[in-house]
């Protein structure tokens, strides 16, 4: 089950997974397995300025590039819709994600950073949605299908 808090301009959604950072690390890098919970399409390229793009569902798609890589501790990337209109562009949010182990677990928490009004809320719902899918595929399940 996630936990979230709303901080302000901030998500914070934190999960346990009973599984190591080198096991999970891969579930935030590489795009096969980041499609097993989150999307049905996409490109990553997980290094300090490459691309990070996924299709969430048809017709919403999330852009920006990779901040920081450190294997098996933290994710940063950029976040933000593409497409007219939206409040939240391409690159002009900040998600970090950082594996923290704790005996046979691994503490997971996400921070969404630069978020207004109520694009926080809406992204809390998201990621409340989507992290406890990261639990699923990470123990070796198979999310169900939200598209």
């Amino acid at each position: 089950m996630a936990e979230s808090h709303r901080l302000g301009d901030t998500v914070d959604v934190e999960v346990r997974i009973a599984a190591t950072p080198q096991t999970i690390f891969p579930f935030l890098t590489d795009r096969d397995k980041m499609l097993t919970w989150m999307g049905f399409d996409g490109e990553l390229d997980p290094r300090p300025g490459g691309i990070y793009r996924l299709n969430v569902k048809p017709g919403s798609v999330v852009s920006g590039e990779f901040v920081e890589v450190v294997p098996f501790e933290r994710v940063v990337f950029t976040f933000g819709w593409e497409g007219e209109g939206q409040v939240v562009t391409p690159g002009s949010t900040t998600v970090e994600i950082t594996l923290t182990p704790d005996g046979d677990e691994t503490l997971v928490r996400l921070r969404h950073y630069g978020l207004e009004g109520e694009m926080v809320e809406r992204h809390t719902e998201g990621w409340s949605f989507f992290m406890p899918r990261l639990v699923i595929a990470c123990q070796g399940g198979t999310p169900e299908s939200y598209q």
